[in-house]
């Protein structure tokens, strides 16, 4: 795949435990162009968790054991925080799941906007407020100029879903990792989100990578769809390709989706894995 944004190699995360480490991440790797591609899997099977390792925010307890992260042609699997704070923002963003724990409710909008602004260029504060004020109405924010100004708690969940995507993207990088951007959102808030996401990195020929357990909404919205199952990826497939999946794990997660015609019946499991070695 040419023009590569992020590679991903071999990459293990653990827990630190009493007896011994408890493995999270178990030797993935993957890579990510200037495209859309969905990383897929129930609850537990370590989807956030490669998301934080990639940019180094994993929680207290938890190390990265092995592998190696390769960002825009840099290896940053070696870096400090301090490495790594240059490389939030300015070439990979992270999008988490709900704005109300990710903006501080006691900052107006408009600083916690300017902040990537403030660390990685050295605009005047008039150059930062013009270019937050133009990201506020890029995705899609009525009357940008109030909304600088208000603090989070005043938002809705859509506002401050577009709030917090504009401040990972204010400072132009090349990468986006949304985790469940929209998991906290009605279905029609849902829909608006994604596609200013998909004019965003158009518009911008960014790279994506979204963490979903929506596989309805992926094979809509991504191009390509990595399917995790207990910190290994078991399955790589065209997003477009879910429905009519060959690994049996994705054809159980498809079969799974909450329908109408799946009310009251028996869903399907992933008893098959039961026993077998990991991949």
């Amino acid at each position: 795949m040419a023009d590569i944004l992020l590679s991903v190699d071999d990459l293990r995360v653990e827990a630190q435990a009493i007896d011994a480490p408890v493995p999270i991440l178990n030797g993935i790797s993957f890579a990510v162009g200037r495209e859309r591609v969905a990383l897929l899997g129930e609850s537990g099977s370590g989807k956030s968790m490669t998301a934080r390792a990639v940019l180094g925010l994993l929680p207290r307890g938890v190390r990265r054991s092995g592998g190696r992260v390769v960002l825009d042609g840099k290896d940053i699997s070696g870096l400090g925080e301090g490495g790594l704070s240059h490389v939030r923002g300015r070439i990979a963003g992270l999008v988490l799941q709900d704005p109300r724990y990710s903006l501080n409710p006691v900052h107006r909008v408009g600083r916690q906007v300017e902040e990537a602004l403030l660390l990685h260029t050295r605009l005047s504060r008039r150059e930062r407020r013009e270019k937050a004020l133009e990201m506020l109405a890029g995705v899609g924010l009525e009357n940008p100029r109030l909304v600088y100004d208000l603090y989070p708690p005043e938002l809705s969940g859509g506002m401050g879903q577009r709030v917090m995507i504009a401040a990972m993207l204010v400072a132009g990088p090349k990468l986006l990792i949304a985790d469940e951007p929209t998991s906290a959102l009605d279905h029609a808030v849902r829909s608006q989100i994604l596609g200013m996401l998909r004019r965003l990195t158009e518009e911008r020929g960014m790279g994506l990578l979204l963490i979903s357990h929506d596989l309805q909404q992926v094979a809509e919205f991504a191009d390509r769809a990595l399917v995790m199952y207990r910190g290994a990826i078991v399955d790589r497939l065209p997003a477009s390709d879910l429905a009519h999946a060959g690994h049996p794990y994705t054809r159980a997660l498809w079969g799974a989706r909450p329908s109408a015609a799946t009310h009251g019946t028996r869903l399907p499991s992933a008893e098959w894995m039961a026993g077998e070695e990991r991949p």
